[in-house]
């Protein structure tokens, strides 16, 4: 994987639009990223990884806030990022989840994550599904998200304490690193057999058990089963089968014996029913012979009374007649009292005097439809007599609906008259907020111009107050550094004027001198008084030393702060505060007008519009009230002439003599009474024939029957009752009869002498004591029956349980020993699980690699070394990691390096581990890699050594970025990104 090129917008502390040139920026293999704290130098790493995978490294991918705070309201944080994976060349463009303010109103709306991949080489479907897009980056560098931060984004602080941290801490990074997945699912496996076999097993013996017990209770015994259950439930069902049989044979005796007892039972109770029957048929026969004279009179009264019907049916008719015949006499006396009351009537009364007859329908009836057809007249009059009040109602109600609509048409006319001001009004609004709106984009320009500028000069005060101490703190630096050079130069020049005194004082009797290798020392020269010694010349060098640090990180200082003075004063235009602030104000007040004004551009739109539509409105507003004042005109015309001509009619049929209404009411009434009177003359003569009739067919019928006369026929009735209560006393005598002589004629009653005796409480007794015995023997039967039933079957199923039961226990052991040691027990004395062995050989890989680097750093005294010993206290072992010191050929922890030489460990770690994961992932040829702080604890030969493994890291053609505050790397490394820091956000410079 090379990077080519990264743009970033509004990403992190990055307000706008930066680039980094990858090709160019690492063209030598080796560049450094620096800045001040906090002006995003991991941004930049953040974006690498966000553009890929869509997350960024460690805490800061909880946070979820990627969009930068300086960006402008309304921007879209986006990183596109330019590479080379696998061999294709794509360009991947990101923008993540944030909030934007809404576009009308307030509050913020989510804009959800967007993503897209093309592909530069020309080749393949390009990609906006994000999903879709993180398989493709995947699986062309062939590892996850975090396997990716740990190789590409070496992250020296987290290495570092993987360098130091115990097994199981590290056990957990390599899990995130290695995929071992299919052995955690191996262990899991077993697992899940173990228990899943062991459910099995203990369900299975349960089975056996409760089968076992099954079989106890069945054979009725408290003891369990023996080892061998399957032979113990044998015997048990043996022993059962001899019980059955003894039973059922038993059993069979009583059932004979009950058999006979039954039989002897049966004759005495039949023998003594046939004796009972006899002497009741016998007592019946005496009964009714004595009876007999009283059925006879009450059958001839029941022949009476039956020849008697039906001159009681004639007999109730004919009263019947004769009191509905009075009735329509007195109906008849009524209705002529009240027709009596009018003129009219009396006139009719007197008209038809006499009894009712036949002629009556002739002379009543055309009086009555007179009076009728008159009433008719009236009617039609009273209903003309309603219509002219509601003529008169009627209008009235146009009266008022015709002042209604002209005083409406009048304010018609009034509002028409005044539109065309107000149309005018509207339309010069209208042009006013077009070009409010036209202007808009320029003013917000402007506005946001003078907003940057503002900020700009406000911030040039104080770092120019920051860089006018910077610069006098640089030129006494730069006088201090003088100082001390000029010392350490008069300091050497002393000490090598007083060498030979120097080298003297060394000098041993007896032993060689350094120069010249006599053993005789006869006159060594003498120190003089200012001589320098080596410890003055050391403090002197470490004095320049510390001097020139501070003058070169002065001057760095000095360097920053005029980059920021100088894009300040570009950024406020060389205006003062109090210029600027006015400025901005004015583009406030200027952008906001405009933008107030163009906002009611619509509103005033839709009110020009409301206008016209309002005129058209109001023009058929007008033409609709003048056509219904004429409606109202001619219906009102017409109404008129309807009631002049109904008030002639009436008055006519008056005649100023009483109203139509009692005029009516009064005929009404006269023709219901002579209409009533008529009815009741011919309903007199008419039920006064009917009731002759019936008295004629009743005496009739008297003398038909064989009575004397009426009164006979009367006495011989008899009510319903009484008939019927003579036909079931006979009835109920001739069926005694022949009850009676059916059973004496039965032959076994017929074959009684009346001498036999029948005992059926002995015989019942004998009965009584049989049945309790075979009760018993079938009780005893039975229970012997099923619990040989049950047993037979309980110890069937309890057979095919223990056959499946024994090779499940077997199975389990097995099972049970490979699970232990799977998963680091048992067996295994290494205590290591089955995915801790993977990850330990995975860790010896990693130790291997990362020896060879540490020993060339170290200068050959370091190497990991990898321990697969068991924890103490019984704690799984396969992952420890010490350092073996071949300067004292001891292993010790890695704890007990110093701060240098941990920062060289964890960077070799780093680099190993980075070796290993790529060849984990297939092999992915890795041309880009960052390393990230750390090397601030370094001497200078330590650092050489680093350097020089950094250097073969770039052999190939591999582009290494070193994250680094380490001012001697900006000397050791040419080409450098430098992010700088603002109070509007962050920018990037290339140097070198």
């Amino acid at each position: 994987m090379r990077l080519h090129s990264i743009e970033v917008t509004a990403f992190g502390p990055f307000a706008d639009t930066v680039a980094v040139d990858f090709d160019d920026l690492g063209a030598d293999g080796l560049f450094l990223l620096h800045g001040q704290t906090g002006a995003g130098k991991t941004s930049i790493l953040d974006a690498v990884a966000f553009a890929l995978y869509g997350t960024v490294p460690g805490a800061r991918a909880d946070g979820r806030r990627l969009l930068s705070d300086h960006a402008p309201t309304g921007a879209t944080p986006k990183v596109c990022l330019e590479a080379t994976i696998g061999g294709r060349r794509l360009r991947i463009e990101r923008s993540p989840e944030f909030e934007r303010p809404k576009k009308r109103g307030v509050g913020t709306v989510k804009q959800q994550a967007k993503a897209t991949l093309l592909w530069l080489d020309g080749t393949g479907e390009n990609l906006s599904r994000i999903p879709e897009i993180g398989d493709v980056v995947k699986g062309l560098l062939g590892m996850s998200a975090e396997q990716f931060f740990q190789v590409v984004l070496l992250p020296q602080g987290e290495f570092a304490k993987f360098l130091r941290a115990a097994s199981d801490e590290r056990g957990k990074l390599l899990e995130r690193l290695f995929d071992t997945t299919r052995f955690g699912d191996v262990e899991q496996w077993f697992r899940e057999r173990r228990g899943s076999g062991a459910k099995a097993l203990a369900e299975q013996q349960k089975a056996v058990d409760v089968l076992a017990a099954k079989v106890a209770a069945a054979a009725g015994i408290e003891a369990g089963a023996d080892a061998e259950p399957v032979e113990w439930a044998r015997r048990l069902l043996a022993d059962a089968a001899d019980v059955r049989d003894s039973a059922e044979a038993a059993h069979a005796d009583a059932r004979e014996t009950d058999r006979v007892n039954r039989a002897a039972l049966d004759r005495a109770v039949v023998l003594a029913e046939r004796i009972r029957r006899r002497g009741e048929a016998l007592a019946d026969r005496a009964r009714l012979d004595v009876t007999e004279p009283e059925r006879s009179a009450i059958l001839a009264e029941r022949d009476a009374a039956h020849r008697a019907q039906l001159v009681a049916v004639l007999d109730r008719e004919a009263a019947g007649a004769a009191a509905e015949s009075e009735a329509a006499q007195d109906e008849l006396d009524s209705t002529s009292s009240v027709l009596a009351k009018s003129v009219e009537g009396r006139s009719l009364l007197d008209e038809v005097p006499g009894p009712p007859d036949e002629s009556d329908r002739v002379r009543i009836r055309p009086r009555c439809e007179q009076w009728s057809s008159e009433v008719t007249g009236l009617d039609a009059l009273i209903d003309q007599q309603r219509r002219l009040s509601e003529i008169v109602s009627r209008r009235e109600a146009l009266e008022g609906k015709r002042q209604t609509v002209d005083e409406e048409l009048e304010g018609i006319v009034a509002e028409r008259a005044a539109l065309p001001t107000l149309v005018t009004e509207a339309a010069a609004a209208v042009a006013e907020s077009e070009k409010a709106a036209a202007s808009l984009p320029g003013l917000r320009d402007a506005r946001d111009r003078a907003a940057d500028a503002l900020a700009a000069a406000r911030e040039l005060r104080s770092r120019s107050a920051e860089l006018h101490q910077l610069e006098k703190a640089a030129a006494q630096r730069h006088s201090d550094h003088n100082l001390a050079h000029e010392a350490l130069l008069d300091i050497r020049a002393r000490r090598i004027a007083g060498m030979a005194a120097e080298l003297a004082a060394r000098l041993v009797e007896g032993h060689p001198c350094e120069v010249c290798g006599a053993v005789a020392h006869p006159s060594p020269a003498q120190p003089e008084p200012d001589a320098a010694t080596e410890d003055d010349e050391e403090n002197a060098h470490a004095a320049e030393q510390r001097a020139a640090k501070a003058l070169t990180e002065v001057r760095a200082a000095v360097g920053d702060a005029t980059s920021a003075v100088a894009i300040l004063r570009q950024r406020s235009g060389d205006s003062c505060e109090d210029e600027s602030a006015a400025a901005h104000a004015d583009a406030v007040r200027a952008h906001d007008t405009a933008e107030s004004a163009a906002t009611q551009l619509e509103g005033r739109r839709r009110a020009v519009a409301d206008l016209h539509e309002r005129d058209l409105a109001l023009q058929a507003r007008e033409r609709e009230a003048e056509t219904v004042l004429a409606t109202i005109a001619r219906d009102d015309a017409v109404l008129a002439s309807e009631a002049d001509e109904t008030g002639r009619r009436i008055a006519a049929a008056v005649d100023g003599s009483e109203s139509l209404s009692a005029k009516r009411e009064h005929l009404a009434t006269v023709v219901r009474a002579a209409t009533a009177w008529l009815d009741a003359r011919l309903r007199v003569v008419q039920v006064r024939s009917v009731a002759q009739q019936r008295a004629r067919e009743a005496e009739a019928a008297a003398t038909d029957g064989g009575f004397t006369d009426l009164v006979h026929a009367r006495a011989a009735m008899r009510p319903a009752s009484r008939i019927a209560e003579i036909d079931h006393e006979i009835r109920d005598a001739e069926n005694r009869k022949a009850i009676v002589a059916a059973v004496l004629a039965e032959p076994g009653i017929a074959a009684l002498t009346g001498n036999e005796v029948a005992d059926v409480e002995a015989a019942r007794a004998v009965v009584d004591s049989g049945a309790a015995a075979l009760e018993s023997a079938l009780a005893a039967a039975t229970e012997a029956h099923r619990r040989h039933t049950d047993i037979a079957s309980y110890a069937s199923r309890l057979e095919r349980a223990y056959e499946a039961l024994v090779p499940l226990r077997d199975e389990q052991a097995e099972l049970t020993a490979l699970a232990d040691v799977v998963a680091g027990g048992g067996a295994n004395n290494r205590k290591m699980s089955l995915r801790s062995y993977v990850l330990a050989a995975r860790l010896e890989e990693v130790a291997e690699a990362a020896s060879e680097r540490l020993r060339r750093m170290s200068g050959g005294r370091y190497e990991f070394v990898h321990s697969d010993a068991a924890g103490s206290h019984g704690k799984r072992g396969g992952l420890g990691l010490d350092i073996h010191d071949e300067y004292t050929g001891s292993v010790r922890s890695t704890k007990t390096l110093s701060g240098g030489e941990s920062f060289q460990a964890s960077l070799a770690l780093a680099l190993g581990l980075a070796d290993v994961v790529a060849a984990e992932a297939g092999g992915v040829v890795i041309d880009t890699m960052f390393i990230d702080e750390g090397f601030g604890t370094l001497d200078a030969d330590a650092l050489d050594a680093v350097m020089g493994v950094l250097d073969e890291l770039r052999a190939g053609g591999r582009v290494v970025g070193v994250v680094s505050h380490v001012d001697e790397l900006r000397q050791r490394i040419p080409s450098r990104l430098h992010v700088l820091r603002g109070r509007t956000g962050s920018t990037v410079q290339v140097a070198g």
